[in-house]
């Protein structure tokens, strides 16, 4: 019964009859994409997990080839430019990042505006900030430097305590000034944000990231971190700081860390801690976890120390051997670091 009905469905020359509607020959098809050449794939919701991996290795390789050991982090404000020379116009950027100007409603006034009576009050205010912001940038483009300068003297095949910024302008590009006029490698890891943005000119080409995920920018931030200094600046800022100070106090970070946070008399206006100590929100040794500085000097001792007591004499204490002859770059997970040291110890655990 089955032969006799597969006999009617074959015509009288053998074959089996078209499909009704795919009459002639199939038109030939080009090879399809491979899947990591894919961009439709890729920037899918499906390809999500590919992008945070690639946001994890592709840095590391670069760490890795530019034999970064460590790096020393500068937040603050992105939106103020320096003031090069006394008579430069200070000028507000739109927004963190931006490389458009603010309306001129919100920009700092000019000293004509303010004597002719032509500023608001709120250009009045930002008129006097301005010129304290501009100091901050001047003071942590040397701070910058000086560190630089240090570590360039460190007896190391690779780079140590690498001046590090999230990329962009304000406090951000005078780090990466400050290092690269000192003759240093510096980094910058930017983020991709949905208004006109650029890298500073004075990250080291092969250190300039982007990243698109604000959590993986902010992993390569505290991973290879031994200090961080905070200068004054807004929202970014203060999410950056307090996080590194939470991974400190609950001992996520799995290293010493020094931080310094620069200006106290901008800082102690913003918030005050002894509220928090005296309402038991936090520990009175959580006040520890940080000190104030007013000056590069002041700051440049304090990270010097910090840097020296917890990791260089530390090392030599350990007397661990400098890197051979022989290894190239890339031929650690990362120089100077081991896995646990990288990944923790619970990350650590699972590599066989």
């Amino acid at each position: 019964m089955k032969d006799r009905d597969r006999r009617s469905e074959i015509g009288d020359q053998g074959t089996v009859p078209a499909v009704a509607g795919h009459a002639g020959a199939p038109t030939p098809l080009e090879p399809a994409p491979l899947a990591y050449e894919n961009p439709a794939f890729l920037n899918s919701a499906d390809g999500r997990l590919m992008r945070i991996v690639a946001e994890y290795l592709e840095p590391l390789a670069r760490f890795r080839h530019e034999q970064i050991q460590d790096t020393v982090v500068f937040f603050g404000s992105a939106r103020f430019r320096g003031r090069e020379e006394a008579d430069h116009a200070l000028e507000l950027l739109d927004n963190t990042g931006s490389s458009q100007a603010a309306p001129s409603h919100e920009q700092p006034a000019s000293a004509p505006e303010i004597a002719g009576g032509q500023a608001t009050d709120l250009q009045r205010k930002r008129a006097v900030a301005a010129v304290e912001m501009a100091r901050y940038y001047e003071d942590a483009r040397r701070l910058s430097g000086m560190l630089t300068q240090w570590a360039k003297r460190i007896p190391s095949r690779r780079h140590r305590f690498v001046v590090t910024s999230g990329g962009g302008p304000g406090i951000m590009e005078a780090a990466n000034r400050g290092a690269w006029e000192a003759g240093g490698k510096t980094i910058g890891l930017n983020i991709r944000l949905p208004f006109e943005q650029a890298p500073n000119p004075y990250i080291t080409p092969s250190l300039n990231f982007e990243f698109h995920y604000f959590f993986m920018r902010k992993l390569w931030f505290a991973y290879l971190s031994k200090a961080l200094v905070v200068f004054p600046g807004g929202f970014g800022t203060l999410d950056e700081m307090f996080e590194i100070l939470t991974l400190a106090q609950t001992q996520k970070l799995a290293k010493k860390i020094t931080v310094v946070i620069y200006g106290s008399e901008y800082w102690k206006k913003v918030f005050n801690l002894d509220v928090l100590v005296d309402t038991g929100a936090i520990s009175p040794k959580d006040i520890e976890l940080f000190h104030f500085a007013d000056t590069p000097e002041e700051a440049f001792a304090m990270l010097r120390q910090g840097l020296t007591e917890n990791y260089l004499l530390a090392e030599a204490a350990e007397g661990k051997e400098p890197v051979s002859e022989g290894t190239g770059p890339g031929e650690d997970l990362m120089a100077g670091s081991t896995l646990e040291d990288f990944l923790g110890p619970e990350l650590a655990k699972t590599r066989k």
